[in-house]
């Protein structure tokens, strides 16, 4: 559970805060039949363990024990551990920093933040690690799938205006990606449609009804089958830029969800999707100027993909 209140009871530990769970108003018996049961990713024997080494601590910093009773209503702290992960062998960059923003180019394949089988080879937790930023937290998310530019608050005190920047479509985010060229497609052109979960593998798809998710299109170049298109989400839908381009058919290059499932095995890097976060452009809300940020990073070119499109895009 994300720790929204943070009283620092516990110091962050090699870029990773404290993780807070909240006892519910009734309950009985020990503290830690309670952790077993409500966080059941952590074996009882591991509990065991962090109460003996003093690493679950209430909101007044007083280390729990194996004895602990459960009171109702009080915050327990801990670390979030990983048994074992995987090394992601790509670097980020940080291209822009002041008090109050930082800006980071995500390589692909490298999560924003701890999620599943991720925590240390995270953008976020890599960064904190690196420059001691404990507040750090981003703004805005894009895809471990996706490269790219993300936006980051700095500092809490701050934060609620810029994330009121992409709360309100106040920032202008262009994407860059490679997919099939259809002669039969007019561009420019805009794609509105009714994006919801499929109910299988965390995918999007589209259903009729109202539109929620809209996306500008157009060519920026093409040679043979192949295309590099600007992309600019109006909103900010779950994959809304690899539904929507799948939908026209032309699946993105190196997609593994879209328009059929198939994930390349864990350690495989060969084919990264071809998407790429661009260029974000906003005026601060704290000091007035006019920002633009764009990736250093670059898609694969389109001499790569010489012929015809199919599905069997060449390997990175």
């Amino acid at each position: 559970m994300h720790n929204s209140h943070d009283p620092r009871v516990l110091p962050m530990r090699d870029g990773v805060n404290p993780c807070c769970v909240v006892l519910p108003s009734q309950g009985q018996g020990l503290l830690l039949d309670f952790l077993a049961r409500r966080l059941p990713a952590v074996s009882r024997e591991d509990w065991l363990r962090r109460l003996h080494a003093g690493e679950v601590v209430d909101e007044w910093g007083r280390a729990a024990t194996a004895h602990s009773p459960f009171t109702p209503g009080v915050r327990y702290y801990y670390y979030r551990e990983l048994a074992h992960e995987a090394e992601i062998p790509f670097q980020e960059t940080v291209l822009y920093q002041d008090e109050h923003i930082l800006v980071a180019d995500k390589p692909h394949f490298l999560p924003v933040v701890p999620a599943g089988r991720y925590l240390q080879h995270t953008l976020l937790v890599r960064l904190k690690r690196r420059l001691g930023l404990r507040e750090l937290s981003p703004v805005h998310r894009i895809d471990r799938d996706t490269a790219g530019l993300v936006l980051f608050s700095v500092q809490r005190a701050t934060r609620g205006r810029y994330q009121a920047l992409f709360r309100d479509r106040q920032v202008r985010k262009v994407y860059e990606a490679v997919a099939p060229w259809r002669a039969d497609l007019r561009f420019p052109r805009t794609h509105a449609s009714r994006l919801q979960e499929s109910g299988h593998f965390f995918r999007m798809h589209e259903v009729p009804g109202e539109p929620n998710a809209v996306t500008a299109m157009d060519v920026a170049e093409q040679a043979g089958g192949w295309a590099r298109y600007r992309l600019e989400p109006v909103t900010g839908k779950r994959h809304q830029l690899r539904v929507h381009m799948a939908a026209l058919g032309l699946p993105l290059c190196g997609d593994g969800f879209y328009p059929e499932v198939n994930d390349p095995p864990e350690g495989d890097y060969s084919n990264p999707l071809q998407l790429l976060a661009r260029t974000l452009s906003f005026t601060d809300p704290v000091t007035g100027q006019e920002r633009r940020f764009d990736s250093r990073l670059r898609l694969r070119p389109l001499a790569d993909f010489a012929g015809p499109a199919t599905a069997g895009a060449p390997r990175a």
